[in-house]
This record gives structure tokens, sequence and C-alpha cells, in this order.
């Protein structure tokens, strides 16, 4: 009897050992197959594709990952209507997505109130986001949000620096910007702080919506600054060509904060690449969905920013850039 049933414990042994074995492989295999859903949200305009932007999915596909494959995109755009944010966000909290990307302030806000568990990868935050109580530190963000933040005071001070250098002469610097959002907000006050170090007086033009841009340029055609300053936000982005068709038909030399602007049209700008924000947004999304805790992941600032001037501009508006600040130019269009 007893060998009649020695026969099957054996091969129940054999067959637990065999499973013990084959688990990680099988937990492996289950690891690779799995397709990850990351949720991407932003308060601009739709892209081309309706996807997100092409660095972060560059930047995914170089660290492995196949579109469709091992990760599938869920984007929502507000289109610079803002109220419309924390139901989009809560749409993605419905899907269960395994990350949030979250594009600029008011999306991030709106991220951080739909959930306090899926992790929220800032892309970049628009304003300083430990200033603004998004994050406890860059070292240790805390809670469930990390990724890329800007550096308001230094970055602020700079750019008007920059402009007042291109425009000697100018006392009256007329700074567009976003005054729902607080990290538009935050900024606009450090460009006021640096303003006066320099001396010049700030025309403060605070917009809320696409319908507000009319007004604003109304009352600067009637008080004509010296200068403009474009705070660069969802709401400015989406209305950016209206902002350098005023300035190019009223003539008035302006600042702005990414290059693609200046590319456009525009006269000079000075900050971070948002591709390269963005590709480093890929390197946190990929720590997240390997098991990462946002809480321990380390947010980020930009390390090198770039001045940008357009030649072209200048002389459509009679100015002459000094040489010394062509020098510093990472790119001077002609």
């Amino acid at each position: 009897m007893g060998c009649i049933e020695s026969g099957p414990r054996r091969f129940g042994v054999a067959l637990a050992i065999a499973l013990a074995l084959l688990a990680p492989a099988l937990a492996g295999a289950q690891a690779v197959h799995k397709v990850f859903r990351v949720g991407h949200l932003s308060a601009a305009g739709r892209t081309p594709d309706g996807g997100p932007p092409r660095p972060i999915r560059d930047g995914l596909r170089e660290l492995g990952y196949v579109e469709g494959q091992h990760i599938v995109f869920e984007t929502r755009f507000a289109e610079a209507k803002f109220d419309q944010l924390p139901a989009l966000a809560a749409e993605l909290v419905r899907l269960r997505v395994d990350v949030i990307v979250a594009q600029g302030g008011l999306s991030i806000h709106a991220a951080k109130q739909a959930t306090s568990t899926i992790p929220i990868v800032m892309a970049p935050a628009s304003g300083d986001a430990v200033a603004l109580g998004v994050i406890t530190s860059l070292a240790r963000p805390g809670g469930n949000i990390t990724g890329l933040t800007d550096e308001v005071a230094q970055l602020s001070a700079k750019r008007m620096e920059l402009l007042k250098e291109a425009m000697p002469k100018a006392t009256r610097i007329a700074i567009l910007w976003n005054d729902i959002d607080q990290g538009m907000t935050l900024r606009y006050r450090e460009i006021e702080k640096a303003a006066r170090l320099l001396h010049v007086e700030v025309q403060p033009v605070g917009l809320r919506t696409s319908d507000d841009f009319d007004a604003a340029f109304a009352a600067l055609t009637r008080r004509k600054p010296d200068a403009m300053f474009l705070v660069t936000d969802a709401l400015t982005n989406v209305n950016r060509k209206r902002v350098l068709e005023f300035a190019a038909a009223q003539r008035i030399p302006t600042m702005y904060e990414v290059s693609g602007l200046v590319q456009e049209g525009g006269l000079m700008s000075y900050g971070p690449s948002p591709e390269e924000m963005f590709r480093r947004a890929a390197v946190y999304i990929d720590r997240l969905l390997k098991g990462a805790r946002p809480a321990d992941l380390p947010a980020e600032q930009p390390t090198k920013y770039y001045l940008t001037v357009n030649r072209k501009t200048a002389a459509a508006l009679g100015l002459v850039i000094p040489p010394s600040l062509l020098v510093r130019a990472d790119r001077v269009i002609e």
C-alpha cells in the first residue's frame, strides 16, 4: 500500500519543486508582457497626433518601451480651459493608469487633487514646486509627486537683465502672465523684484482666459511699453501667435521664455530646453514603472539654459542687439 502511494507523493513533491523553480521565470515573463498605461494631462492645446509630447515618447522608446506593446498612453488636453482639468484628471484615475504625467502647474494641482496613490510626474512644473507646496523638497519630494520643476527667482532676474541689456533705454516693461496660476503669479512677483533692482517700471497685464487678450492689447496700445515679457504657460502658449503678431505690429521688443517662440518670430528667449526636460520626464516614468517610490525619487531643476536671439526680428524692430549679447547667445537666427 505504501508503495502504491509513494508514486503520486513523489510526483507531487517533484511538481512543487519544479513550480518553485519556474516561479521567478514566470513572474519575469509576466513583467515583460505587462502593458503599462501612462496618463498624460496637459492644460495646453492638443499635440498634432493627440499623444504626449514627442520627446517623452522618444525617451521612452530609447529606454526600451514600444508603444502598443509595452506601453499605451491616455492623453487629456484642456486646451487652456482650466476648469476642465479636475474632470480630466478624474478620468485618468478611473482608468487606473500606472503613472500620470502632468504638464504645467494647473495640471499638476488637478492631478494631485484627483489621487494620492498614483505616481505623478511633473513634466515640468510651471513655477517652483517647493515654494508652491507641491513637493516637500527637491531631495525628498514626499507624497506621490516628483519630476521636473523650475528655478524661478534667479531665472526671472536673468531674463530681465538680458532684456534690459538688449534695450538699455527701456524704462517700462509690460509683463503678460496667467494670473489664476499660482506658479505664474510667483514668477511675475520675481520679475517684479528684478525690475525694481534694474530701476524699471513694470506694467502688469494679468490674463485669465483667451478672451482677455484683445482688451490687454488695447490697453498696451493706449499706453505702449518700451518692451514686453511673456510668461509662458498653457494660456499664453495657446495664444502665442496673437502675442507675436501684436508685438510685431506695435514694434515692441519682447522677451520669451522658450526658444520656440523666437523661432516663430519673437525677439529673444532665455530658458531651459523643453525637449530636454521632456526626455528627463521619460526617465522618471521608467523609474516609477519599475517600482521606485515618488516620495524618495529626487525632483530636478534644469541645469542648462539657452539664450536665443532673432536678428531678423531685431532688424524689423529697428533694434541693434549689442555684440556682447550676441556673442553669449546659444543660437542666433539670421
